[in-house]
């Protein structure tokens, strides 16, 4: 086992990650610490992690116009449904401006207006237009922005396609991470006294996802294996725009832009639903129709598709997303990435024909419960020393039931910086000793051993883990469906104990990294499905059939995993 020392290890590469460990760089750097050195490992080279993916853009209130910070924190708090901290919405909103115009000077090329301004465009569940953009390739831009500046930055030391095993926490405090090189084939300890998580979300364990192959959930399920909670896994966000087949994003900016929904006799069918009133087509207004939060419009399709309403296919039904009356000139401009996509995996010209489109899993706004500056908490509520997360793996209490649009990708740059500048201060946390090999050798033991053996195909357990959480644990929810989801899921992990593992090979071995992954991905669905079971309300993206109704009092659910696998939830009441 190679062993490796670091001053702060962020685990991530994309923007989350790479905002904390820049900001970890510029906080030694000012404590004139030369010779800190911040280890950035990542599973997939950081410009394949999934920020790239984000089109539509970063919310932050532009000075000088009608918008303000107080109306960006009233959107958000509503959004939320009751499960947003006032501080953490504060935190990121307060700083979001000055961290998007941080971005510019590193060379993002946002889009301007004529007289030179930072564009800004409409997005659901915002009363004003507030989504700084740069086309609709934002993160795409973001990342490389991002990572072009690291390079210059002789203290960070990249583990490009290391897996991460697992934390080493001693006595209560994170010292480092073991991890495994897929290029030399070996096992690599990197001790530090502080760790930065930011590895992504969980809703690829959905068959029907926006999210990419390797979005899934590898620190939150080692966080619960350290011990530690997870926080509302039951509020998973369905985007109410993609591809059908696919789950291909079409970017809310496309609504933002004045794109409208329509049904099977071409009309526009959300007011039917709770959305209206109707809007002018090409005139979209705030919280109305296309622009209502993604949860409303993902609730309308699954009446209008139960109604009869959608276009039967061979993925499902599916309505249109109509962008003719834009013009070519402005889907050519404003949305040049949701033509090329429309074009290549629908077949259809958003020009001359609406895109074909249906909902699909999409972000996830439980996870790793932290302060709004990314420190990690036991179930006590108890700072864990030396560890931190921040990006869509956290949740700092900004998203609550149910994130509003473009309020994630700020997200990564205000609580990443935050995470790094606490990691790197001197109080993060002792430099580790030797003890911490122990555990380390032991988790590293541990994994390999998957390797050449079991009887289970891997392919099947994902299959089916994915068919059920599309089935039953979706848009709506039931006791009944739930049940039905847990009870497969108890089947599959006790499969999963006995997963094969066909490949032996040292190097770069995607068989044994894959079943590492469907190990997290069923660890969080029974989390999620737990939870879901016992929220017996609806709330934000948690909407239950035969509990409609919202309780008075807003309770988060903290999932827990036991010595023996099994998941169990206890509530929690958000603080004022």
């Amino acid at each position: 086992m190679r062993i490796e020392h670091a001053d702060v290890v962020v685990v991530g590469g994309g923007a989350a990650g790479l905002s904390a460990a820049l900001a970890a760089v510029e906080t030694f750097a000012a404590a004139g610490r030369d010779d800190a050195v911040v280890a950035l490992v990542s599973k997939v080279y950081p410009m394949r992690s999934h920020t790239v993916a984000a089109e539509g853009g970063a919310a932050g209130v532009v000075p000088g116009g009608a918008d303000s910070a107080e109306a960006h924190v009233a959107d958000t708090l509503r959004g939320g449904a009751g499960l947003s901290h006032d501080d953490a919405v504060r935190f990121v909103v307060d700083r979001a401006p000055a961290e998007l115009a941080r971005l510019e000077r590193l060379g993002m090329p946002w889009s301007r207006t004529d007289d030179g301004r930072p564009a800004v465009r409409r997005f659901g569940g915002m009363t004003h237009p507030r989504t700084w953009f740069a086309a609709d390739k934002t993160g795409f831009h973001l990342l490389h922005t991002l990572f072009q500046t690291s390079l210059r930055e002789p203290a960070i030391r990249r583990y490009d396609e290391h897996v991460v095993l697992d934390l080493l926490v001693v006595d209560g405090a994170c010292r480092g991470v073991v991890g495994y090189d897929q290029h030399h084939g070996e096992t690599v300890t990197v001790l530090a006294p502080a760790v930065v998580l930011a590895t992504g979300g969980y809703a690829r364990a959905w068959g029907t996802s926006t999210n990419a192959s390797i979005v899934t959930g590898d620190g939150l399920s080692m966080v619960l294996r350290a011990g530690l909670p997870l926080r509302d896994l039951e509020m998973v966000q369905v985007h109410p725009t993609c591809l059908p087949g696919s789950g291909i994003l079409i970017t809310e900016a496309a609504r933002g832009e004045g794109g409208v929904l329509l049904d099977a006799a071409g009309e526009r069918y959300l007011a039917d639903y709770g959305l209206g009133p109707v809007t002018p087509v090409g005139a979209p207004e705030p919280r109305r129709m296309e622009l209502g939060p993604r949860d409303q419009l993902s609730q309308a399709f699954w009446h209008a598709d139960r109604a009869g309403r959608t276009i039967p296919t061979r993925d499902g039904g599916v309505v249109h997303l109509d962008l003719r009356h834009l013009g070519k000139a402005a889907i050519d401009e404003r949305l040049p990435l949701v033509a090329g996509l429309a074009r290549r995996y629908a077949g259809v010209d958003p020009v001359t024909t609406p895109i074909p489109v249906r909902p699909a899993a999409h972000y996830t706004m439980g996870g790793i419960v932290t302060t709004p500056q990314g420190r990690v908490l036991d179930a006590r509520g108890a700072e864990v020393p030396g560890l931190f997360a921040a990006g869509e793996c956290a949740s700092t209490g900004l998203h609550g039931a149910n994130r509003l649009g473009s309020n994630s990708l700020v997200e990564t740059l205000v609580t990443g910086r935050a995470a790094g500048e606490l990691a790197a201060a001197p109080s993060a946390g002792a430099f580790p000793d030797r003890a911490a090999l122990d555990p380390a050798r032991a988790a590293a033991d541990r994994w390999l051993a998957m390797r050449g053996r079991g009887t289970e195909p891997p392919a099947a357990i994902r299959r089916e883990l994915g068919a059920v959480l599309d089935a039953e644990v979706g848009i709506f929810r039931d006791a009944t469906g739930l049940a039905r989801a847990q009870a497969t899921l108890d089947e599959l992990n006790a499969r999963y104990q006995e997963v094969r593992v066909a490949d032996t090979a040292a190097v770069l071995n995607t068989d044994w990294a894959q079943a590492i992954e469907l190990g997290a991905m069923l660890d969080l669905a029974r989390g999620a499905v737990a939870a879901a079971i016992g929220r017996t309300e609806s709330r934000g993206a948690h909407q239950r059939l035969d509990h409609p109704q919202t309780d008075d009092v807003a309770r988060h659910s903290l999932a827990a995993r036991g010595d023996d696998g099994a998941i169990t939830i206890t509530w929690q009441e958000p603080e004022p």
